[in-house]
């Protein structure tokens, strides 16, 4: 197994022969499609990319910027052009098709909206086009991580977005050494995702407790009607209290969005068609060794073995 953090990388090795296999961002896996000596194998996932937004930043804090920056994304063109349909929009940790998912909590894309919380939270458009509200311009750093192309074109897309409503994002890349440091107060583009019960994202995504614990509640999000949904939500095997604890949570990310969810999104993985045996399973956020088609690795055989021992 090799380690290697940069996507293109990955895929300039594995059309060189030197792996067998690779997951890949879409539209490095596309360069393959006409490869008939790879295989490309999609995975469900329940792994997302979202824009912390910190409530330390003085811009990104404003409950009004965050609602105008979720309206203002275009999450159906990252599917489309980012993703080439390989996922869907996010509007929350939760994918669409879950049945956890709280109905009626999309997120249209209305940039006309957006422009209208702006201006009526005080944020005015300044000479530049950038607004501004109390001397403070709307605008703030988004960095993402070194080599992650899916990230990078997210963060792009995203910060293009945000301009059309008067918010000048700057995108920065950098390892985690670097970005760590500086998650309180600057926006990260971050992932996560975790399949089964919505307590695994949720609670460690969103407590306000946890805010500053590492890569937990990146965005210092605090909101107590959230804490106290999370705390109804794993300390009872209600489904019904559970599901209403849920829906809570998700509706109060309308209201006050800490994060804007941009896509969930599908694993692909770029394989040499000469083995037997692989599948893929819902997956989470993580992805390595022991997920995607590698997850049983050691029953793959080579194609035709059987017929070569006759």
């Amino acid at each position: 197994m090799a380690i290697i953090k940069d996507d293109d990388v990955r895929a300039t090795r594995l059309r060189a022969g030197d792996l067998d296999g690779a997951i890949l961002p879409p539209n490095l896996a596309a360069g393959f499609k006409a490869d008939t000596s790879k295989k490309t194998w999609a995975a469900k996932t329940y792994d997302y990319r979202t824009v912390t937004l910190p409530t330390h930043n003085r811009v990104t804090g404003d409950t009004a910027v965050r609602r105008a920056l979720d309206l203002a994304v275009d999450r159906e063109a990252m599917v489309d052009k980012i993703l080439e349909g390989a996922g869907k929009p996010a509007y929350g940790p939760v994918p669409t098709d879950s049945p956890w998912f709280t109905k009626g909590t999309e997120r249209r894309h209305d940039l006309a909206g957006a422009r209208k919380i702006l201006d009526e939270a005080g944020w005015k458009p300044g000479p530049d086009g950038v607004r501004v509200k109390n001397g403070v311009r709307a605008a703030f750093p988004l960095w993402y991580l070194s080599g992650d192309k899916l990230r990078q074109d997210h963060a792009l897309a995203y910060a293009s977005d945000a301009k059309k409503a008067g918010v000048d994002i700057t995108t920065q890349a950098g390892t985690w050494e670097v970005i760590e440091p500086r998650m309180k107060t600057d926006a990260v583009l971050a992932g996560g995702g975790s399949p089964g019960d919505p307590d695994f994202d949720q609670y460690l995504l969103l407590k306000s407790s946890l805010g500053g614990d590492g890569f937990n509640n990146m965005a210092w999000y605090d909101n107590k009607t959230v804490d106290k949904a999370l705390e109804d939500g794993r300390r009872t095997n209600d489904p019904a209290r559970r599901h209403a604890a849920y829906d809570t949570v998700q509706r109060e990310l309308v209201k006050n969005p800490g994060y804007t969810f941009l896509t969930h999104i599908d694993h692909l993985y770029v394989v040499n068609d000469s083995w037997d045996g692989l599948s893929t399973q819902t997956e989470p956020h993580d992805h390595g060794l022991a997920a995607g088609p590698w997850w049983n690795v050691e029953t793959w055989k080579p194609k035709g073995a059987g017929a070569a021992r006759k």
